[in-house]
Order: structure tokens, then C-alpha cells, then sequence
């Protein structure tokens, strides 16, 4: 079992910035691939970003290239994302995935543990 806890959602004007942290207990860390993912009011749960178990690399949606960045610090157990410029459109409950077996980073079915969620609330 791994568990995860989602923090640093909040509310921010638009074109502001937060850095969602996901810490990481009970298995090891680095064997897992991480994920983040979103999901907005009446809309599916939609891929944001994820990384490789070494960190070496990333992957983002293309509504979100160029602003956010996920990261992640193994000796910490914690995986970042550091959203940037952020918009209305990116107002949603962020969730972080471990998948230990993720061939498709993008396909929420192949990641085995969820966190709670965070809400992010981007006023206009």
C-alpha cells in the first residue's frame, strides 16, 4: 500500500502561481511512477502531469505545457507541481497517482494509488 497526501491548494488570482507537494508513505518511492491529475465540476478526472520513477522524465498535457512543472524529490518521498500563469480553465480538485506497473502516463486506469485531493481555485 502506498498513501498520499495532497497539499498547497488554494485560491489565487489569474496569472498567479502554486506549488502542489504529494508526500508519499509505505512503499518505496522510487518504484513508482507519479502522476497528477484534475478534476473540474461535472467534467472527468483529466491528466495534467507525470514523471518518470527517476525523475529524469516529465510529461505534460498540452493545456498546461509551458507553465506547470512536476518534479519530484525521492529522498523526500514527495512529488511536486509547480503551476504557473495560472487560468480559470485550471480551477479543479488536484490529485496525485502512484503507478507502479504505467506504461500510458496519461491513462488514470494504470495508476494504482490515489490521493485525496486538493482544491485549486484560480479567480478571474
Amino acid at each position: 500500500q502506498v498513501q498520499l497526501v495532497e497539499s498547497g491548494g488554494g485560491l489565487v488570482q489569474t496569472g498567479g502561481s502554486l506549488r502542489l507537494s504529494c508526500a508519499a508513505s509505505g512503499r518505496t518511492f522510487s518504484d513508482y511512477r507519479m502522476g497528477w491529475f484534475r478534476q473540474a465540476p461535472e467534467k472527468e478526472r483529466e491528466f495534467v502531469a507525470a514523471i518518470n520513477r527517476s525523475g529524469g522524465r516529465t510529461y505534460y498535457a498540452d493545456s498546461v505545457k509551458g507553465r506547470f512543472t512536476i518534479s519530484r524529490d525521492n529522498a523526500k518521498n514527495t512529488v511536486y507541481l509547480q503551476m504557473n500563469i495560472l487560468k480559470p480553465e485550471d480551477t479543479a480538485v488536484y490529485y496525485c497517482a502512484a503507478g507502479w506497473g504505467v506504461t500510458s502516463y496519461t491513462n488514470l486506469r494504470e495508476y494504482d494509488y490515489w490521493g485525496q485531493g486538493t482544491q485549486v481555485t484560480v479567480s478571474p
